[in-house]
């Protein structure tokens, strides 16, 4: 027999034997992991945001348990101070050091990021599924995502149920009984009727225009119509919710021009104030200023008049999307995957309170007026601030200082129009 002939069958043999095995071996990771074979491989994931509040509740609770079905992904959250997000993400896409998951606001800021090339579409991403056309349209280009939403805010108001009972005054659901509930109260004297100053100007817009004038342009038809030219600031409907905040001037309290936003929340968490208008994300610092001092609650905008649709601002405040050159994009996209799952639309909306998930899971919500202000999606329909996806330079300082102006009595509700529209107008 030739030896050479035999030692090199039995190498052939041995090579091929080593092949099948290193097939078999690979399927079977593959079918054992659920289809990501490479987790042997998985790397960091760090995620940009400008939630600096967030970070204890990241590392503490949502990646442990994000980590108890992939412990071989190591995610790390790495916050940036909220007013320098924005230029410090700019900077760090350009250099090349942005990590792999972003945290988006919505609309233009993110909307920018993608059309530079910063943010990977996200077309086929497991759990976006799992969110409603309305949520995803806050980052979305044509029919191509960017960012998977993840929680929004709500605008109303807060009271003093102490205080109510002690006047016998009904939560009110028109216009017309707002204006009577905050005529007893200062009628009463113990108590400034609504917590509200203009000396900072951004609640004027966002809180109060924003947040109470949907039910003047009937929410999405409204903002829709001033972004496709139908509609103008000077029409009726954006005068006249002007016009509505212009009544509540003799119900603000003493000195309301000079008073803060933070002014504001203390006067209001002290028992001095017995309504106060403004967003969910301020029931956590509630919660702890009150102590259990006096109970509190939440009611949406009344209405115009009695039967009227309700519409509330519901606002989109949180995505997060893919680097389009994210070191890690596998792990990032399973990552997202979990953002979109029940699981976290659960500990997201009760660990932070007021966030509430912008998911179509079921969530049960433990705090009392965090559950409150969550019904109001079931009693009225959903809008963003009016002012989103308007490309006109210099729309938002324009609203601020309007709606700041006729809460101070010092411009009229047609000259606050004429002055927001004529930003509008010059661009």
């Amino acid at each position: 027999m030739n030896s050479s002939y035999t030692n090199s069958n039995t190498n052939n043999n041995k090579e091929y034997l080593m092949t099948k095995l290193s097939a078999i071996s690979a399927a079977v990771l593959f079918s054992m992991t659920g289809g990501y074979a490479m987790h042997a491989l998985a790397g960091d994931v760090v995620i940009e945001s400008w939630r600096t509040d967030d970070k204890d509740l990241w590392e503490d609770v949502l990646i442990p348990t994000f980590n108890s079905q992939y412990p071989d992904i190591n995610v790390s959250f790495a916050p940036t101070n909220p007013p320098d997000y924005n230029a410090t993400m700019d900077s760090r896409f350009k250099g090349g050091t942005a990590g792999d998951l972003v945290t988006c606001r919505p609309f233009e800021v993110s909307l920018s990021w993608f059309n530079r090339g910063f943010l990977a579409p996200l077309n086929g991403q497991a759990g976006l599924e799992n969110f409603p056309a309305f949520a995803k349209n806050a980052w979305t280009k044509g029919s191509t995502p960017y960012c998977m939403p993840i929680a929004s805010v709500m605008h109303g108001f807060f009271y003093n149920k102490d205080a109510f009972k002690s006047l016998n005054l009904s939560v009110p659901k028109t216009e017309a009984e707002f204006i009577k509930v905050l005529a007893a109260l200062a009628a009463d004297g113990e108590y400034t009727p609504l917590a509200l100053g203009t000396n900072d100007q951004w609640e004027s817009y966002e809180v109060v225009y924003a947040g109470m004038g949907p039910n003047y342009w009937q929410g999405e038809a409204g903002r829709k119509g001033l972004i496709d030219g139908s509609k103008k600031f000077t029409d009726a409907e954006f005068v006249d919710a002007w016009s509505y905040l212009a009544k509540w001037k003799p119900y603000m309290g003493k000195g309301y021009q000079a008073q803060t936003y933070s002014d504001s929340q203390t006067l209001f968490s002290l028992g001095r104030s017995a309504i106060y208008p403004g967003g969910s994300w301020e029931i956590a610092g509630f919660n702890k200023a009150i102590e259990g001092e006096f109970e509190y609650g939440a009611f949406y905008p009344p209405v115009k008049k009695s039967g009227d649709t309700c519409y509330i601002s519901d606002h989109v405040d949180i995505g997060m999307g893919i680097n389009k050159n994210a070191k890690n994009p596998k792990d990032a996209a399973i990552f997202l995957e979990w953002i979109g799952s029940a699981e976290f639309a659960d500990l997201y909306t009760n660990k932070v309170t007021g966030f509430f998930s912008l998911s179509n899971h079921s969530v049960n919500i433990n705090d009392p007026v965090a559950a409150e202000v969550m019904a109001w999606r079931s009693d009225c329909e959903s809008t963003v601030r009016v002012h989103s996806e308007i490309k006109a330079d210099g729309i938002l300082s324009a609203l601020y200082s309007a709606s700041a102006e006729v809460l101070n009595g010092t411009t009229t509700p047609k000259e606050a129009g004429a002055e927001v529209q004529a930003v509008m107008g010059a661009n």
